[in-house]
């Protein structure tokens, strides 16, 4: 199993995706998207498993800032011009992959 969390230090939900695979002991290896962007792989195989929807953070801060509710745009034009509209955390485990906090999800992966 090869975890990998995107998302930033100060996300608390990315934190929780941390200490959610600590605590059970699953080997991860984080991506600081301040730091790092999504490569365009990275991005297609989340495309691929999440859909593109699941990736938009409609309710973050910057979603509010650019007043995204009040506009028509392509949602992947969007997400690779600007990364902070990313929903994090985004957990992948090979070609799976989920967007947000969802430790149920998780333990279904954990359990196989």
């Amino acid at each position: 199993m090869a975890i990998q969390i995107f998302g930033t230090s100060k996300c608390r939900d990315t934190r929780a995706a941390q200490r959610f695979f600590k605590e059970r002991r699953v080997p991860f290896h984080f991506v600081d998207l301040d730091q790092k962007e999504l490569s365009a792989g990275e991005f297609e195989s989340i495309k691929r498993a999440a859909g593109l929807e699941a990736m938009l953070d409609r309710e973050g801060r910057e979603a509010q800032k650019q007043q995204l509710q009040y506009q028509r745009f392509d949602i992947e034009a969007v997400l690779k011009r600007n990364p902070k509209l990313l929903k994090t955390p985004i957990v992948r485990n090979g070609k799976l992959a989920t967007t947000g906090y969802r430790p149920e999800l998780w333990k279904q992966w954990l359990a196989v």
